[in-house]
């Protein structure tokens, strides 16, 4: 397998513009609690939409996944729970920061912990720094959270500078400490989904030697994974149904389309699969620092939420100086996937 980073980031461009658009669909879902929606989507993007990939991609799913090794089934579940709840608060994040802010934040620490944690865990950070494309690709991350900080930045002054009724017309929940603090959590927790492909890796192995292209080498990874995601976005919507009173919203949406919101519901979900379905694709081409694909990813997504907000006017009632702050950390973010893509580059080339 030939390592191309210029296609790898290509790739991660195009998963994150699918992440950084799926919640738009949930806003055309009209009379159903938040949890019934993320439930409904949820089905869609962490059961339906992997096996339909993997089955469509590579040969023998079923045979690659019994024949896997328990370990790395196992720890590629776990860390697909653990990232669930990540999951599962950045959609609460949404809710308080709207798409511009919410995804800032939350992914921006996603982005850091996700690409900094599995060199330390795996013992290669030390070696990774001491060489000039690893120091490189970690100077990219730490731009990452430099453009995360001006992001955060834009969101202070928001919150200083619109009255009331211009935060909540577009963000009816808006409530920037507490989207912080959920989007911090959201953050550090989404990041084990960089742990779950690492477990995966020797069911990747086992889809190649079936026939499998490298290409699709991960999803049937992404089927056991989203799996343990599903497992954690399920009993806590579930427990919401119940104590909101809002499972009825499955069989009626009282007064709006029921067979809309199902088809909004599974747009958004497929939508959300897309993400890990180039992202799947990119890191087989990011070569020997294929790590930095998770900040890639991630600032991508960053980048395409904030211009949807932009679009949904997210930000108005703040100053032209903040939206230029807004747009200044969208170009530190923007820069920080070019750092890191040419330290992946420099790593092929030595």
């Amino acid at each position: 397998m030939e390592p191309n980073p210029l296609l790898g980031v290509l790739l991660h461009a195009i998963g994150g513009l699918a992440a950084g658009s799926f919640y738009i669909p949930y806003k055309r879902v009209k009379n159903w609690a938040w949890e019934s929606y993320w439930l409904v989507g949820g089905f869609f993007s962490w059961i339906i939409a992997p096996w339909v990939a993997a089955l469509a991609t590579c040969p023998d799913v079923v045979g690659v996944l019994r024949s896997a090794p328990g370990t790395s089934l196992f720890w590629t579940y776990f860390f697909g729970v653990l990232w669930g709840v990540g999951g599962l608060t950045f959609g609460l994040s949404m809710r308080y920061l709207g798409m511009s802010l919410g995804y800032a934040l939350a992914l921006g620490f996603c982005a850091a912990f996700g690409t900094i944690i599995p060199p330390i865990f795996n013992g290669e950070f030390v070696a990774l720094a001491s060489q000039v494309s690893g120091r490189v690709t970690l100077g990219g991350v730490a731009v990452c959270l430099g453009g995360i900080a001006v992001c955060g930045l834009a969101g202070m002054r928001k919150e200083r500078e619109a009255p009331a009724a211009e935060k909540t017309a577009v963000i009816k929940e808006f409530n920037f400490s507490k989207g912080l603090w959920v989007a911090v959590f959201a953050g550090v927790m989404s990041a084990c989904m960089a742990f779950a492909f690492a477990a995966g890796k020797p069911i990747a192995d086992l889809a190649i030697e079936n026939g499998a292209p490298s290409l699709f080498q991960n999803y049937p990874v992404l089927i056991v994974a989203l799996a343990g995601g599903f497992t954690t976005n399920f009993v806590w919507c579930v427990a919401l149904n119940v104590k909101n009173r809002s499972s009825g919203d499955y069989v009626s949406a009282r007064g709006a389309s029921l067979p809309l919101n199902y088809l909004f519901a599974a747009l958004a979900g497929v939508t959300w699969y897309f993400q890990f379905f180039f992202y799947g694709m990119g890191t087989t081409r990011m070569g020997r620092y294929d790590f930095s694909s998770w900040t890639i990813h991630m600032a991508f997504i960053i980048i395409f939420s904030n211009l949807w907000g932009l679009y949904f006017r997210e930000w108005r009632g703040s100053s032209k100086r903040t939206h230029r702050l807004v747009f200044a950390g969208l170009l530190v973010l923007l820069a920080s996937t070019a750092i890191v893509g040419l330290g992946s580059y420099l790593a092929q080339v030595r």
